[in-house]
């Protein structure tokens, strides 16, 4: 991977490249290759984007810096910045700063770029007042160029339930434009902009692709200029007057990320992934039981105890116990904000419940929306000035709530010291953190309150990890509404959707993965049909559609057959014999012509040991499926390919014999990558897991 910033025509810096690998290239020469003509109208000299962009120099893109001066005292409307300073630091990641002012205008610039060993860009830009009067942001945006080759735009868009749905098209002359106003990433936030060559899939293309690592309000563009600058780049969306600096204040963008590959989607996805558990490694995954779609508000200690004994038997090793346990709360109107244990619902405390637990086995988890108020709580009856809202009326109800303005330091204190104080008194491995509303009309002194209220999110985080170093948390905002790397950098994991239906499921984790590591996504096997869309599976389906995540269980087990318990805990003692390799290895994706057929696979960072999920979502085209490529395999060494799916119901198209039910085959590896395996008719809502194994290669010394 390379990156090249040199000093353009002008004397500014300028990202001349950002692509494959160019070797010793130098710099400046790549830069003078690079430089545009000079047209007829047009500026008298090479038009040049610099590092920042800027319209003031003939930029007629989106500008990196935009703001105004409340009174004018300054002679310059916008910032020109000419001269500038750089140090590079190469130590694990390189990063190169650059800084300079423009005294005029009374802006000062640092610009951040750094390359990681995995090979992703990241850049933010700081802006300090280096003036007199208040400056206030409009806009700071970085971007990065893309070469003028990718033709093709791909983001994802989504709703509640159905999240990362992916969009293509053209990449024409214009500013294709995502912008998130929710107050959170969003379940339709597109998780990565990315531009690629025509026909780009997951493992054939050349792609760029990029990141607003922010979980408020955002924006993320594709830029093709008339000119012919080719740009993806993004920032914090601000609020009119949202950011004002006072003379020598700094505001720091959030980090705009960005992946190269030269061979697809996955590789993209595998330097995000890679980087990510370089910043918070995590052991092997437990398997969890979740209890919302088991009991609902029904907490009884003696029917969660049952529970417990019930997914004790299946293999479970962590219990969460979801909404309802605490103070007023019978169900989704009332409570939130309370934040102690319900005495009247639990008169001994959550102990007994957690006692079961731990002598069963497992570890202990607890539901949280800490951010979030009810009106009728204790909480806002107290402290009503607590609840964040735009003027004197309150903003419209979202699930019958609103949210808790944590940038009021006694707000932020009380729900923080309520965190801890149940943190102390029990022993909770992991909390289930939710965020059940888009914030609507909110204000902290008269200014738009997100930017603030999503530092002090991260900020209550951070404190908590720190009095609790174990704790795990999971990001969940009505299922996959606030993903993102910077949240990702404080929690364990995410819950990529509110439905765990199996065939919605496919898509969402699938597209999720372009981001998430698959043993950070939380996958959870349902019940036989799905609270969300009353669609019903069978249970190889689904446990199939939730074995490469996070895998866990949102069912009453208590409930099972004897047939289905034993099914099941087959599911889990599979999951748990490919997990070392789910939390290591590299998540591939097929390029199946059939968009019926999903084929989702983890191989092993040596490449020995892939395991592979092929789910049939829908009737497939032909009579009978194409071959089913099996991606990432190294194409020189054999492999033992298996059957790996546990025994179960399920119904069967095929009449005839199938390699399937016969022994372990041994093939080349190019044979799997390259011609496929066939299966058999299959009916729609089935799934097959396939492992490969590689011959041990001989020793250096005893190869030819």
């Amino acid at each position: 991977m390379s990156i090249v910033l040199a000093p353009s025509v002008a004397g500014v810096p300028d990202f001349t490249y950002w692509g494959t690998a160019l070797g010793t290239a130098d710099p400046a020469t790549v830069a003078k290759l690079q430089t545009p003509g000079v047209p007829r109208s047009a500026l008298d000299a090479p038009r040049i984007r610099g590092v920042v962009g800027e319209n003031v120099s003939g930029f007629t893109g989106l500008p990196g810096l935009e703001g105004i001066r409340p009174g004018r005292t300054a002679t310059a409307w916008a910032p020109l910045l000419r001269d500038w300073t750089g140090t590079l630091d190469e130590d694990e990641d390189a990063r190169l700063t650059l800084t300079s002012a423009d005294t005029e205008s009374g802006w000062g610039v640092r610009v951040e770029v750094e390359l990681t060993l995995e090979g992703l860009v990241r850049m933010r830009t700081q802006v300090t007042n280096v003036g007199s009067a208040d400056l206030i942001l409009a806009a700071v945006r970085c971007a990065l160029p893309v070469a003028p080759r990718a033709t093709e735009l791909l983001d994802l868009t989504g709703r509640w339930c159905r999240e990362r749905t992916p969009q293509r098209r053209p990449w024409l002359i214009g500013t294709h434009l995502r912008e998130g106003r929710h107050g959170r990433t969003g379940h339709d936030a597109t998780l990565l902009m990315v531009a690629g060559t025509p026909g780009f899939g997951f493992g054939a293309g050349e792609v760029w692709a990029t990141h607003v690592a922010w979980s408020g309000d955002h924006a993320a563009y594709a830029e093709r200029t008339p000119e012919g600058e080719c740009l993806l780049g993004g920032g914090e969306l601000l609020g009119p007057g949202e950011i004002e600096l006072h003379a020598g204040e700094t505001y720091t963008s959030p980090w705009l990320v960005g992946s190269h590959s030269a061979i697809g989607l996955d590789h993209a996805s595998a330097r995000i992934h890679g980087w990510l558990r370089r910043q918070l490694p995590l052991t092997e995954r437990p398997v969890l039981i979740n209890t919302w779609e088991a009991v609902y508000f029904d907490h009884d200690l003696g029917g969660l105890t049952d529970l417990v004994d019930a997914a004790a038997k299946i293999g479970v090793e962590r219990f969460v116990l979801d909404d309802g346990w605490f103070r007023g709360r019978r169900s989704d109107r009332a409570g939130l904000g309370d934040w102690t244990v319900d005495a009247q619902q639990w008169p001994q405390g959550l102990h007994p419940l957690i006692d079961s637990v731990h002598g069963a086995g497992m570890d202990f988890g607890l539901w949280v929306e800490p951010e979030m108020v009810n009106e009728d709580s204790d909480l806002a009856r107290d402290h009503p000035d607590w609840i964040l809202r735009g003027r004197e009326l309150l903003p419209p109800t979202w699930r019958h709530q609103q949210v808790l303005d944590l940038q009021h330091p006694d707000a932020y204190v009380h729900v923080r010291d309520a965190l801890l104080a149940i943190l102390d008194e029990y022993e909770i491995a992991f909390l289930k953190w939710d965020h059940n509303r888009d914030l609507i009309d909110v204000a902290h002194q008269g200014r738009s309150a997100v930017h603030g209220q999503t530092l002090a999110f991260y900020r209550l985080l951070d404190e908590l990890r720190e009095a609790h170093p174990g704790l795990e948390i999971e990001s969940c905002a009505s299922g996959g509404g606030r993903i993102d790397l910077e949240v990702l950098l404080r929690t364990d994991r995410v819950w990529p959707s509110d439905t765990i239906d199996a065939v919605e499921r496919q898509r969402i984790q699938r597209w999720t993965s372009l981001l998430v590591p698959p043993e950070r996504l939380g996958a959870h096997v349902g019940g036989p049909v799905a609270h969300t869309t009353g669609r019903h599976a069978t249970l190889g389906f689904r446990a199939a559609t939730a074995l490469l995540g996070h895998f866990g269980m949102e069912w009453d087990v208590r409930s099972l057959t004897e047939a289905e318990r034993e099914e099941l805990t087959a599911w889990v003692a599979l999951h748990k014999r490919l997990r070392p390799v789910l939390a290591t290895g590299r998540l591939v994706r097929g390029d199946d012509h059939d968009p019926a057929v999903v084929v989702s696979g983890i191989v092993g960072a040596d490449g020995a040991d892939a395991w592979f999920v092929v789910a049939v979502i829908d009737t497939v085209v032909t009579q009978a499926p194409p071959p089913v490529l099996l991606p990432g395999l190294d194409p020189d060494r054999i492999y033992l390919l298996s059957v790996e799916t546990p025994a179960g119901e399920g119904h069967r198209s095929d009449l005839g014999a199938t390699w399937l039910d016969g022994e372990p085959v041994e093939v080349a590896g190019a044979v799997l990558t390259t011609l496929g395996v066939r299966l058999p008719t299959t009916a729609p809502g089935t799934a097959v897991v396939l492992r490969a194994v590689a011959r041990p290669q001989p020793p250096e010394s005893s190869r030819p």
